[in-house]
C-alpha cells in the first residue's frame, strides 16, 4: 500500500486500455496520451494491417506500450494488467459484426471480461486496481413509450436474437461479482463519431424509429476515459453502475436521428428513401436517462457542444462526393436503400418468408406486420425531451426495483431482500450472516427454479437477475409472477 502511494506520488500512473483501435478506445487513447508526463499508457491490439499502421506513429514513445495479441488470451491480458494503476476494458466485438457472428460475439466478450478478472486478481496489489467496465445501453432491452424514460437499477435483460446485449451482460457479471476491490460499470450508449455517415447495414432496419436514444459524443467518450483515472475520483464512485451520454440536449428520437443524419446528403425526409414497412417495430434498446447526470458530476466529460452544431462538424468530414446525394432522385437512393431490407438473415423484410420467429419478435406478429400500410402509423408522437418538463406533464415512469432504493444496500434486511427477490419472481436463499459485506455472492432463485449466486450491487444496483434467463425470447420466458421485468414488456405501446 505504502508503496502504490509512493508510485502515484512520483512516477507516472499506468493505464492499461482495451479496445484502442476502436471508436470509444482510440478517443480516450487520444486524450490520455496528451496529458503527457502523468500517464503511460499501455495497449493491447490485435496484429491487423489497420492497428499496425494506426499505431505505427507510437511505436518508439516510451510512455506507450502497445501488445500485439488477443483478448482472449489470458497471457496477452495478463501482459498488459501487470503494473496496471488503471484497467480501461472497452474492448470486445461490437455491432454490426456483432449481428454477423452472433455466437463468436458471446465467446470474444464473456472470454475477454473473464481474462480481465483472473489477470486482475493475480496482481500482488489486487485490491489497488481500479477495473472500469464499458457495458451498454443493449442491456437494458426494449424500453419504448411510455417506459422510454430509465436509470441504473432498471431490468437487465437482452432483447430476442440479441447475442451482443447477452454477451454484455454476462461480461458485465464477470466484473462485478468478481471479488475486485475497485470496479465500476459504464453503460455506454449510441456514440455519434465522423464514420456513423458509412454505417449502412440491415441493422439500422431493426431500431424502431418510434423508438428514443441519448446519444454521446465520441469525444465526450474519450474524455470520460481520461477522467475516470484521475486522482480526484473519490472513493464513493466506485462498485457502482452509470449510465453514459452527452445530456438533455443528445435525446432523439430514432425517426429524428435518421432526420438529422440525411440532412448533409440533401434528403429531405427519411420518408422519400424508406418504406415505412422497413423498421422494425419493437425488439431493440434505447431510452432516456433519469440519471445520467450523475456521472457528468462525478467525471465532468461534457464539452457540452450543441447538437446542431455537433451535428455540422460531422457533416463537415464526409468526403466530398457525399455531397452529390442532392442531386439523386429520392426513388433512386430508395432503390439503393431496399437491399438492406431485403438482406437474408439481417434485412427485416427477409423474416416475412425466413424467419417468422424474428418477424414476430420485432414486429409482434405478421398480421401487425402487414397493417402497416403508411408513415402516419410510425411517426412518433410528441415526447418532452426536457425530464423536469415531462415529470410535470406525467410523461416520466419511473420503474420500481422491488426495494427502497433510498436505504444502503448493507442497512436491507433478509426480508427486505425477500421482497425484493420476489418482485423478480424469486427467492432470496441467503446467507444472511452475509449482509453488509460489500460484493458477497447470496443464493438466489429465479422464477423457473434456476439456482444463481450474486452479489446484491450486481442484483439491486446493476438490474441483473439470473444468468440462465439472459438469452433467448424474454417476452416468451418471463411470466407475470417476474414483475419487475413484466413492468417493462406489459406497459410498452408501439402501434
Amino acid at each position: 500500500m505504502i508503496f502504490r502511494s509512493l508510485k502515484w506520488t512520483f512516477m507516472k500512473k499506468t493505464v492499461f486500455l482495451t479496445g484502442a483501435t476502436g471508436n470509444m478506445g482510440w478517443a480516450g487513447f487520444q486524450k490520455l496520451y496528451k496529458r503527457k508526463g502523468r500517464f503511460r499508457i499501455k495497449i493491447l491490439a490485435r496484429p491487423s494491417k489497420k492497428n499496425i499502421r494506426l499505431l505505427k506513429p507510437y511505436s518508439g514513445d516510451p510512455d506507450v506500450e502497445i501488445i500485439w495479441g488477443d483478448l482472449c488470451s489470458y497471457e496477452d491480458v495478463l501482459a498488459g494488467v501487470n503494473g496496471a494503476d488503471y484497467v480501461l476494458h472497452v474492448g470486445g466485438m461490437v455491432s454490426p459484426g456483432a449481428d454477423y457472428y452472433p455466437e463468436k460475439t458471446l465467446e470474444v466478450n464473456v472470454t475477454a471480461a473473464r481474462n480481465v478478472v483472473k489477470a486482475v486478481l493475480a496482481q500482488p496489489d489486487k485490491d489497488n486496481v481500479k477495473v472500469v467496465y464499458i457495458g451498454s445501453v443493449a442491456q437494458c432491452g426494449d424500453r419504448l413509450s411510455p417506459v422510454h424514460w430509465g436509470r441504473t437499477g432498471d431490468p437487465v435483460y437482452a432483447s430476442a436474437f440479441d447475442m451482443y446485449a447477452v454477451s454484455k451482460c454476462r461480461a458485465e457479471k464477470e466484473i462485478v461479482d468478481s471479488g475486485i476491490r475497485h470496479w465500476v460499470s459504464l453503460r455506454q450508449t449510441g456514440i455519434l463519431y465522423p464514420g456513423i455517415f458509412r454505417q449502412i447495414n440491415p441493422v439500422a432496419l431493426h431500431v424502431p424509429i418510434k423508438g428514443v436514444l441519448e446519444w454521446a459524443t465520441v469525444e465526450d467518450s474519450g474524455r470520460l476515459l481520461a477522467n475516470v483515472c484521475e486522482e480526484s475520483v473519490p472513493e464513493e464512485f466506485w462498485n457502482r453502475f452509470y449510465n453514459i451520454s452527452s445530456g438533455e440536449q443528445y435525446r432523439m428520437t430514432n425517426y429524428e436521428f435518421e432526420q438529422r443524419l440525411l440532412a448533409p446528403l440533401g434528403i429531405r425526409s427519411v420518408e422519400r428513401v424508406f418504406e415505412p414497412q422497413w423498421f422494425a417495430t419493437r425488439n431493440f434498446h434505447g431510452m432516456w436517462y433519469t440519471d445520467a447526470d450523475v456521472l457528468e458530476d462525478y467525471l465532468h466529460f461534457r464539452a457540452n457542444v450543441p447538437v446542431d452544431e455537433y451535428f455540422r462538424h460531422l457533416a463537415s468530414q464526409l468526403p466530398w462526393y457525399y455531397s452529390l446525394a442532392r442531386f439523386v432522385p429520392a426513388c433512386l437512393i430508395k432503390s439503393f436503400m431496399r437491399p438492406l431490407a431485403y438482406e437474408k438473415g439481417l434485412g427485416t423484410q427477409s423474416w416475412i418468408k425466413d424467419s417468422p420467429e424474428k418477424l414476430e419478435a420485432y414486429y409482434g406478429s405478421k398480421e401487425e406486420y402487414l397493417s402497416i400500410r403508411d408513415w402516419a402509423q410510425m411517426r412518433p408522437p410528441h415526447m418532452e425531451k426536457n425530464l423536469e418538463k415531462a415529470r410535470a406533464a406525467g410523461e416520466v415512469v419511473t420503474l420500481s426495483h422491488g426495494y427502497d432504493t433510498s436505504r444502503p444496500l448493507a442497512a436491507l434486511s433478509a426480508e427486505e431482500l425477500e421482497a425484493a427477490a420476489a418482485f423478480r419472481g424469486g427467492h432470496f436463499l441467503g446467507p444472511e450472516a452475509g449482509i453488509g459485506t460489500e460484493g458477497f455472492l447470496f443464493d438466489w432463485e429465479c422464477e423457473h427454479g434456476h439456482h444463481f449466486k450474486a452479489s446484491l450491487e450486481y442484483v439491486l444496483l446493476g438490474g441483473g437477475w439470473c444468468p440462465e434467463c439472459d438469452c433467448g425470447n424474454i417476452r416468451k420466458t418471463v411470466t407475470a409472477k417476474n414483475r419487475f421485468i413484466s413492468q417493462v414488456l406489459s406497459s410498452q405501446c408501439p402501434e
